[in-house]
């Protein structure tokens, strides 16, 4: 594979889910008035959301798959419904429609309901980063139904940014959650070289810059230099900032670093990896994609945050 052909192609787009369009419109969640007269409004769409699927207005094997937005009125029947924000100035709103078999979901406005991972790359960036939210947020109401100190059913409240227990004699209020996870990807001090490595599951041939969670109490950058060292025993000195990417499966936000080593020596101490290398730019380029069988070495899906920390460093190597 060329250098001209999927890396510099996937670079012409810009980080996946985390380029959107869309005014949050914080001040419509602060009253109820404000919210009702968002959700009676005619011009008001809906982007409706089935068991963590996403809903797609042009079906995903038609080129160029479009994201559902369909007419408010359809939000009786959704388990939960969230304000989104304004898009051009119109109400878009997120619906839970779980509960429904999936003949009625369908029924709600054609189309097709679908892992927004197989098909994140194909979305325009606005569509991307709204599906990216409606799925995040409605994933955390559907796991926050009870409240974790006292066990009674919550509510929604503030258009849906907020979840209060119903029992008075506790009231504890919840916010949606984001789980900060860092993503990385080491190079050598002469930066020629990258570290990637393979998890248990993943095709055969397929590799990915390295991540990991970030624990209680940890910086960042702490972060970086643990999971490096318990996944591939490196150690790392400077860690840069790069770039964040919203990542709602379920709900992490993906903090992404380029990290320059001072140990090369790879020797793996836990389970996460089954395999780790240097790779050389040149190497890295001739990569084919995440499911290409016949590659000797896959890179990370293009709507992936690994990926765009590999063209970054790619693009300062030509």
């Amino acid at each position: 594979m060329s250098e001209t052909s999927t890396l510099k192609k996937s670079r012409e787009r810009p980080l996946q889910y985390a380029q959107g369009g869309l005014d949050r419109a914080a001040h419509l969640r602060e009253d109820d008035a404000g919210f009702e007269q968002a959700l009676s409004d005619p011009e008001a769409r809906l982007v409706p959301v089935w068991r963590d699927r996403s809903h797609l207005a042009e079906p995903a094997d038609s080129g160029a798959p479009v994201a559902g937005r369909l007419p408010i009125s359809l939000h009786r029947e959704a388990d939960e419904v969230v304000l989104l924000g304004l898009e051009a100035g119109r109400p878009v709103f997120a619906g839970d429609f779980s509960s429904l078999d999936e003949e009625r979901a369908l029924a709600l406005g054609g189309g097709e309901f679908v892992d927004l991972r197989r098909v994140g790359p194909l979305l325009s960036a606005p569509d991307a980063a709204l599906l990216a939210y409606a799925r995040g947020i409605l994933h955390w109401h559907r796991n926050h139904a009870f409240c974790g100190r006292c066990g009674a059913r919550t509510r929604a409240c503030r258009a849906g940014h907020l979840r209060k227990c119903s029992n008075l004699d506790c009231a504890r209020p919840a916010f949606p959650r984001t789980d900060p996870a860092m993503i990385v990807l080491v190079l050598d001090r002469d930066e020629t070289h990258c570290l990637l490595g393979r998890a248990r599951n993943w095709p055969e041939s397929a590799y990915s810059t390295l991540a990991g969670f970030v624990e209680p109490g940890e910086s960042l950058e702490a972060t970086v230099r643990r999971e490096v060292a318990e996944e591939s025993g490196i150690d790392v000195g400077e860690v840069r900032y790069v770039a964040s990417q919203p990542w709602p499966f379920p709900s992490s936000l993906m903090i992404g670093f380029h990290a320059v080593a001072e140990t090369f020596d790879i020797q793996r101490h836990d389970e996460e990896l089954v395999d780790a290398g240097w790779y050389s730019a040149d190497q890295v380029r001739a990569a084919g994609e995440w499911d290409d069988p016949e590659a000797e070495l896959c890179l990370p899906r293009p709507d992936s945050i690994a990926r765009y920390l590999i063209e970054e460093w790619l693009d300062r190597h030509r």
